[in-house]
């Protein structure tokens, strides 16, 4: 039987609300982890969506179809908060958009990324990776989310060491 939308629309809105309740984003996995069953054990959530799926996929569909559109809609909706933290005009013409990481290749080749702190390693190679896979672009800067991994100056410092080798010209935080 195949979940109605209206059901999965309810639920979704449901557990997005309670997400910005809770700071979702700079929750640890371990915390996440302990919502996602409390959840699932829930009647309005779990036991609804039991009704239309087996009880023990019912986790993994929170977790994957509920809520990790919920991260990948809020590191994008930062957009413009990118563009302004790393002086870019936001009339700047677009050529291609990234997910995992989230990025954007502007039309003079230049090349800017971004997303939690926590991924900065994965987010700096893909900067590294996009750049030398495509010739004539630049990589131009990184923004990284704060989600309290790299809040501390020692391993910013560190952060900044390990992009200027990659050749990144910039990286910026938002706290």
């Amino acid at each position: 039987m195949k979940l109605p939308d209206d059901v999965r629309d309810r639920i979704r809105d449901m557990l997005w609300e309670r997400a910005n309740d809770l700071g979702w984003s700079g929750l640890p996995d371990v915390e996440r982890s302990r919502y996602y069953e409390q959840w699932t054990r829930e009647t309005a959530i779990g036991g609804m969506l039991s009704h239309y799926m087996d009880p023990r996929k019912v986790r993994v569909y929170i977790k994957d179809s509920l809520l990790k559109p919920y991260e990948r809609a809020r590191v994008s909706d930062t957009e413009q908060d990118i563009l302004s933290v790393l002086d870019i005009d936001p009339t700047r013409e677009v050529v291609h958009r990234y997910i995992k990481p989230h990025g954007l290749r502007f039309i003079d080749g230049e090349l800017i990324a971004w997303g939690k702190s926590r991924d900065w390693k994965l987010i700096l190679m893909a900067m590294y990776e996009r750049t030398a896979l495509n010739h004539g672009t630049s990589a131009f800067g990184t923004v990284l989310l704060e989600s309290g991994n790299t809040a501390d100056d020692s391993t910013r410092l560190l952060v900044r060491g390990a992009a200027e080798r990659l050749g990144i010209a910039r990286v910026e935080w938002i706290d």
